[in-house]
């Protein structure tokens, strides 16, 4: 517990931006102040071997259950009870389609793990897809949000909703939250060939805590994979329960601004040399279930989307890897400052820009590119399509299943260090989700799909809550 809190500590900013996933504000570590990213790096493709599937649960009869406090039964009963009482839901998909999900592991035989260079580089995805109403495979509980002992481990003292949200360890039901979507479903048919969508999460964040939003394009007809960056995610869990935890800051957080800057260029480089090998297995994914997945997979319109280093993942990769036609980063810094973010450490996209179109969408304080370095640079220097929303009230976290879980779980009592609306802002949690949702896919249905709702032309009634910078 100690450790956690002085890692979390140490990764704090005046400024409230965050280095890992999302806000921690604070003092910083030896009165160096650490930049707020959304990683992504450089690195060439790789080829690699898809070793098979998972779409179950791995069961951990503890999971979940470890909360501090006294150890008589009275205690422990009440502890329980606060546990299962600080539940999220996630939200319905708003789109015709019902959904499926199946999970891959990867292996990237050509490359050592950086974090980890024993091994060869190992990634789990996930594959949201419209499925096939009724009938065959598909039609039991649907998957959760989080394994068992991924989630046991999500919510302890060294996890990322300690870490990243400031969460109460062992006070919330991680464990408890189920997706809409059915593992193994039988795709639908009718859906055509998909449109593809890769979406990378926030530093330390799991693949699994973009839900909401991957569920809701794959109900529009998109198939969504979801990467984790192993031993830089939280935890990843593989087949047969093995469970690989965050190495990233191992021998301790770094100390001098360069420092900072060396972690971020080695975080990023492995993120787009993910992303990369992901792309080139996909039509790979035939081997697995269900059935004609990798043939339904258009890859010839494939787009990107992802938060914090997610969104800066995003970014970077369309720069590196012209495979990938369009790109939304949701409140990355494109830099690698190691100190507070001021253009002098900027990465080859923000300083080159993109001749594809790119949707950054920012949360407050911060804004638009206005009052961001490494946007503004990108704004000059693009040369494709481009907009810049930014949801007035929210906060960093609020483009992720934080918005969607929080609330439930702080009713139960399981409220963030700081308060809700520091992590998740003031604007109404639902406005928050269908804001990010409609907007992500308008933006995909126009540049994969040849769809033009209109919503990106300028500031919409339907959204007065996103402020559209020029």
């Amino acid at each position: 517990m100690a450790a956690a809190r002085r890692l979390r500590r140490d990764l704090r900013f005046p400024s409230g931006t965050p280095l890992i996933g999302t806000p921690l504000i604070g003092t910083p570590l030896a009165a160096v102040t650490l930049a707020c990213v959304t990683l992504a790096g450089c690195a060439g493709s790789a080829t690699g071997t898809t070793t098979g599937t998972t779409t179950g649960a791995t069961t951990d009869s503890t999971a979940g259950s470890s909360t501090a406090g006294p150890a008589g039964p009275a205690a422990r009963a009440r502890t329980v009870s606060d546990l299962r009482a600080a539940r999220g839901r996630l939200p319905r998909p708003t789109g015709a389609f019902r959904v499926g999900t199946t999970a891959f592991h990867l292996i990237d035989r050509a490359r050592r793990d950086p974090w980890a260079p024993e091994r060869p580089r190992e990634l789990m995805i996930s594959v949201w897809y419209p499925a096939a109403p009724g009938g065959g495979n598909g039609t039991g509980p649907a998957a959760p949000h989080m394994t068992p002992k991924a989630a046991a481990h999500f919510g302890s003292a060294e996890g990322a909703a300690t870490m990243n949200l400031g969460m109460p360890p062992g006070r919330a039901d991680w464990a408890a939250t189920r997706t809409h979507a059915r593992p193994g479903a039988p795709l639908d048919r009718r859906a055509g060939r998909l449109p593809v969508v890769l979406y990378s999460p926030g530093l330390a964040d799991p693949r699994t805590f973009g839900t909401a939003l991957a569920e809701d394009l794959a109900s529009r007809g998109y198939a969504v994979v979801t990467i984790d960056h192993t031993h830089e995610a939280s935890e990843v869990e593989f087949p047969g329960g093995r469970l690989a935890t965050g190495r990233m800051l191992e021998g301790g957080p770094p100390s001098t601004p360069g420092e900072v800057t060396a972690l971020l260029k080695k975080v990023m480089a492995a993120r787009v040399a993910d992303t990369r090998f992901v792309l080139g297995r996909l039509p790979d994914l035939e081997r697995g279930r269900p059935g004609g997945l990798g043939a339904a997979l258009d890859t010839r319109r494939v787009g990107m989307a992802g938060h914090s280093a997610g969104g800066f993942t995003a970014a970077q990769a369309m720069h590196d890897d012209r495979r990938i036609r369009a790109g939304v980063n949701m409140d990355g810094q494109m830099d690698y400052a190691g100190g507070r973010p001021d253009g002098s450490q900027l990465s080859t996209v923000a300083r080159n820009g993109l001749d594809r179109p790119l949707m950054l969408l920012g949360s407050a304080p911060e804004g638009d590119h206005r009052g961001r370095p490494s946007w503004s640079a990108f704004w000059r220097n693009t040369r494709g399509w481009k907009f810049n929303g930014t949801l007035r009230g929210s906060r960093h976290a609020s483009y992720t299943d934080a918005s969607a879980l929080l609330p439930g779980m702080a009713r139960g009592g399981a409220i963030p260090e700081g308060g809700l609306a520091g992590v998740i802002g003031t604007i109404p949690p639902e406005r928050a989700i269908a804001a990010e949702r409609a907007y992500v896919a308008s933006f995909f249905d126009r540049w994969l799909r040849g769809r033009d709702d209109g919503l990106l032309d300028g500031p919409s009634a339907r959204f007065p809550e996103m402020d559209v910078a020029r």
